[in-house]
């Protein structure tokens, strides 16, 4: 099998098996859950986009690696995850709301960019490395929660329902 196709194959692949996990275990609960508590759920996850610095770290990925992708790669993966602890810290106030919108649209688009650039840029599946399993593993992922996201983020509850029993001022 050719490498890209085996990359291909194994995005897609990935985004089968997290959609599963997702449609079945994930969804399910954080929908039961009261808003706050799944937005913070989920930027929790999203708060490990750092790793995305590792597409800069030379020896991880291949000298080949186009920088044209890897730069806006990594730090926009390193701003979702600046504003994904940011909207953590300041949640549940106004504030940490607009921030967590902030942080769903930027990810998302970062994300959609990545795919674009990644193909613009000529991104090889051997140029990436170790990185590999950033695309192939993690990435599907981070765009199946800001699909999630979005949809907790747009459904309408009353303030009380919104943050469940915590204690709100």
């Amino acid at each position: 099998m050719q490498p890209q196709a085996a990359l291909g194959l194994s995005v897609v692949f990935s985004f089968l098996a997290w959609g599963h996990v997702m449609g079945r275990y994930g969804w399910p609960a954080l929908r039961r859950m009261p808003p706050l508590l799944a937005w913070r759920a989920i930027l929790s996850l999203h708060a490990f986009r750092f790793i995305g610095l590792s597409f800069i770290i030379p020896g991880v990925v291949s000298p080949e690696l186009p920088l044209a992708f890897a730069r806006p790669d990594a730090y926009g993966d390193l701003g979702a995850a600046f504003l994904a602890l940011l909207a953590l810290l300041t949640l549940p106030g106004r504030l940490g709301v607009t921030l967590t919108w902030a942080f769903n649209v930027w990810g998302t688009a970062d994300l959609l960019f990545a795919v674009y650039n990644g193909n613009h840029n000529g991104l090889a599946a051997g140029q990436l490395g170790a990185t590999f399993f950033i695309i192939t593993l993690i990435v599907p992922l981070l765009l199946i929660t800001h699909v999630v996201m979005f949809a907790l983020l747009l459904r309408r509850e009353p303030r009380t329902q919104l943050f469940g029993s915590l204690n709100v001022t």
